[in-house]
């Protein structure tokens, strides 16, 4: 006979036995069933609360203060893997995509492995958390590693820095998925109370600490300690808490071999992340060594992104590199920068626009036409273009531009500067940007970007746009051309090739101040040898106009080192093949690219 049972009033103790007392409590990380577990680390019931060396509420607080620091450690591995993967592998919304799939289904996985250290709940605790702080706080320094000296040999090593991420993003989410159910056994061991307070308890703790940690990425831990050593020190953070929290409050339900194997293990990664965080400074300089050669000159870490300088010492041309992309290669810089901006100078040009060209390179075939009278230059990182300015060796190769009093840099986003810009202000518009497959740049590809670009121009202004290699991404590259025509504007294409193609800059060209540098995956790796091997053989330009633009050189201009009318003609035609009608506009909300 089955004996009816008043419902107890919310927020009552549950009943931790049945009439026979054999039936365990089940919950969200709970103990199990009849015949539930007891034991060093669990409970079955009242007569096996945990001994703890404080008061109940005390306990508590301190286990939800765990949770707390966990989360924010758990966090901080996610969007440290995500960006250094965008910063090495390029595609910043397909790093991201990844991490966080294989990451939240590898906590799902985590979680249900977890059921069955229940019965040990604080030593599983205590090891989990020595685990996850090793792989988590290495795991920058790891990734980067096979990235620098493997990146470079090919075949399956070139794909070694993706499978790596994977490998990663599964381990610490079945780490991180791992801590929730025994996080839930052991508040429940320090004071009982309802399921869904315990949870609600537990869960507000940890999205607070995830808050914590997401913000604390950004804004602390990226810009004064750099990727490497913020990872490093976010694992011995997790380490010690872990540690202390086990060792500290739930000693008593641990063996002394346990105690002993738990502070042991806890010993060798704190030494193990002091050792790694003590030599970041020198692994990260062998690393850029062998990532871009020997001849480092500078590396500089700008608010934007990390710029580095090489050559122009023995002879040997200087290369600039961001956020490890190659966007400027000495040898044929100047092929690639008339391309851009004399076409484009061909008619009135007294007022300029260059958007991005932080290098100064675009500036300096600007200011070699007579009658330019004003030359703005927008720029995302002004401390780019102030190294061009100051480095002897840049600054030689952009002739002084930034010297000339014709020429103001505006520090600032490209977009949101021309929507304050008074409309037919600009005569020439030079739009020297990252390639449209760089996520950060997708938007100033975008159909209302153009549009605002065509409000500035001066009726019989003109505009050109890098527009990215023509044979490597012919969809993107005539997807731009679509998107200038939906804005308003008549186009025509043409290219340049590349003086040496086996010296070919990257994708995006020239350096661009105007947004961060990590390319798609299209884009070259930065070694020197994989550079120079998967570096396109040119690039390929838009010039456009409210009518249809004519494509010329300025015949009062001086005479282009690189161009010739004829050149110029026939890459023209060479272009206008390969176009692939019918493709759609993009814009902020569908981008194309």
């Amino acid at each position: 006979m089955i004996e009816p049972h008043v419902p107890a009033p919310p927020g009552s103790p549950p009943s931790w036995s049945g009439p026979c007392g054999s039936e365990g409590f089940s919950g969200p990380g709970g103990s199990s069933g009849p015949g539930g577990s007891s034991g060093p680390g669990g409970f079955s019931g009242p007569e096996a609360p945990a001994r703890l060396p404080v008061r109940p509420a005390v306990g508590r607080f301190l286990v939800l203060a765990g949770v707390f620091v966990c989360a924010a450690c758990g966090l901080v591995y996610e969007l440290e893997l995500v960006a250094l993967a965008s910063y090495l592998i390029g595609d910043s919304v397909t790093q991201a995509s990844v991490v966080l799939s294989v990451m939240v289904f590898a906590m799902g996985i985590g979680s249900l492995a977890a059921k069955r250290l229940r019965g040990l709940a604080a030593a599983g605790f205590g090891a989990l958390e020595a685990v996850l702080a090793l792989v988590g706080g290495s795991s920058a320094m790891v990734l980067y590693a096979v990235f620098a000296w493997t990146g470079g040999w090919g075949g399956l090593w070139a794909d070694g820095p993706r499978v790596l991420l994977v490998a990663f993003s599964l381990a610490i989410g079945v780490l991180i998925g791992a801590e929730v159910p025994l996080l839930m056994e052991l508040i429940q061991r320090v004071r009982r109370q309802d399921p869904g307070g315990a949870v609600a308890d537990l869960f507000a703790a940890d999205y607070v600490g995830a808050l914590v940690g997401g913000l604390a990425f950004p804004f602390v831990l990226l810009p004064f300690l750099g990727q490497l050593t913020g990872a490093l020190l976010t694992g011995t953070v997790n380490a010690v808490v872990g540690a202390a929290l086990v060792l500290g409050l739930f000693r008593r339900d641990l063996t002394r071999r346990a105690r002993w194997l738990l502070l042991s293990a806890n010993a060798v990664v704190l030494a193990l992340l002091a050792t790694a965080t003590v030599l970041a400074d020198d692994f990260e300089r062998a690393a850029r060594q062998a990532v871009y050669g020997q001849d480092v000159r500078v590396a500089v870490r700008t608010d934007v992104q990390e710029v580095v300088l090489t050559g122009d010492t023995d002879g040997r041309p200087l290369d600039l590199f961001l956020d490890g992309r190659l966007r400027v290669r000495g040898s044929d810089e100047r092929r690639y920068h008339e391309a851009l901006v004399l076409p484009a100078m061909n008619g009135p040009h007294a007022r300029v626009l260059v958007l991005g060209g932080g290098d100064g390179l675009a500036v300096r075939e600007v200011l070699r036409h007579p009658g330019v009278r004003r030359v703005d230059v927008v720029a995302l990182d002004p401390q780019l273009a102030r190294l061009a300015r100051q480095d002897p060796g840049l600054s030689t190769l952009n002739e002084h531009a930034y010297g000339d009093a014709r020429v103001h840099v505006t520090p600032g986003d490209a977009f949101h500067r021309l929507r304050s810009t008074p409309s037919a202000t600009y005569d020439v518009v030079i739009s020297d940007l990252p390639d449209p497959s760089v996520t950060a740049s997708t938007k100033l590809y975008s159909q209302e970007f153009y549009g605002l670009l065509r409000r500035v121009l001066a009726p019989d202004g003109r505009l050109v746009v890098h527009a990215g290699p023509v044979s490597a991404a012919p969809r993107a590259f005539w997807s731009v051309d679509a998107t200038l025509r939906a804005a308003g504007l008549r186009t025509v294409a043409y290219r340049v090739a590349a003086d040496d193609p086996g010296a070919a800059a990257s994708d995006s060209g020239s350096a661009s101040g105007a947004g961060t540098a990590s390319g798609p995956g299209s884009a070259p790796e930065p070694g020197r040898t994989t550079a120079a091997l998967r570096a396109p053989r040119g690039w390929g330009f838009l010039l456009a106009a409210r009518t249809a633009p004519t494509l010329r050189l300025d015949p009062a201009a001086p005479r282009p080192r690189t161009l010739t009318p004829d050149s110029l003609a026939r890459d023209a035609r060479d272009v206008a093949r390969t176009r692939i009608p019918g493709l759609p506009p993009s814009t902020l909300v569908h981008p194309r690219y």
